[in-house]
Order: structure tokens, then C-alpha cells, then sequence
């Protein structure tokens, strides 16, 4: 697979994983383009060094998706559709956890988020208070 290749496949992975999971980092070309280049060297390093494939492609995986494994947009999509699901259709859940991401930062900025803050004691506290917030912002506002 030719370098060029390699970088579209991981600008690709990565665009996936934004687009479901980052939002708001979505749209910027320069972090996907960097970050695909960078996993495509780490690739091809590791290739150089005598690893497998697998390894290879482990690596370089490692290092396009570090700090992208505990999602904003995720857990406050989570809070939308467990808790107020029965407010409005399906279709409409995602949009309104989008709505609800500026609501919801002064939420966040109150913890410390790592890679791997889900599996943490202070997520369920941070659900909580992700529910709270959004059920007054509805009582405030309306589901709209």
C-alpha cells in the first residue's frame, strides 16, 4: 500500500470516528490530515522495524485515535437517549444532544476526562449532573 494510500485510509478512520463521536472536531482538515499522516509513518516505521501487520496497523491506530476515546458528544448522547428519549422521536435524539453540547461544557469542565474517565467512579456523578442539566434546560425551554 503506497504511503498516499495509507493516509487516506487513516484520514478516513478518523473522519468516522469524528463524525459519530467528535463533532465539533469534524470539520477540521488540518487535525484528520496530520494525524493521518502521523499513523501512516508510525506505520510504516513500524513496518521498517520488523513487526507484523498487525503490529503495524496497531501502532499506527494507537496513535490516530489517542485522546479520542472518552467522547463528549458521546455521553451526552447517552444521557439524551436514556433519559429523554420518550420527549421526542428518535430521529430528533441526535440533534438535540448536538444542541445540547454548549449547554452542557460548564458540566465537563468540572472534571478531569482521560481516555478512560467511563470506566472512572466520577462518570456516573457526571451523568447525574449531565441529567440535571439538560432536564432544567428543557423545563427552561422546551424540547424544541
Amino acid at each position: 500500500m503506497a504511503a498516499e494510500n495509507k493516509i487516506s485510509y487513516y484520514s478516513l478512520r478518523l473522519k468516522e470516528l469524528l463524525n459519530t463521536s467528535f463533532p465539533e472536531l469534524s470539520g477540521n482538515k488540518e487535525f484528520i490530515d496530520r494525524r493521518g499522516r502521523i499513523a501512516a509513518k508510525s506505520y510504516n516505521d513500524a513496518f521498517m522495524a520488523g513487526n507484523t501487520i498487525e503490529q503495524c496497523n496497531k501502532i499506527a491506530l494507537y496513535i490516530l485515535f489517542e485522546g479520542l476515546h472518552f467522547s463528549k458528544f458521546d455521553t451526552v448522547f447517552q444521557v439524551v437517549c436514556n433519559e429523554f428519549d420518550t420527549l421526542m422521536a428518535d430521529e430528533e435524539l441526535r440533534p438535540f444532544a448536538q444542541k445540547m453540547m454548549p449547554v452542557c461544557k460548564t458540566v465537563f469542565a468540572g472534571y478531569k476526562l482521560s481516555d478512560d474517565f467511563a470506566d472512572s467512579p466520577e462518570f456516573d456523578l457526571l451523568y447525574t449532573e449531565l441529567v440535571g442539566t439538560i432536564q432544567i434546560w428543557i423545563e427552561e425551554n422546551g424540547v424544541q
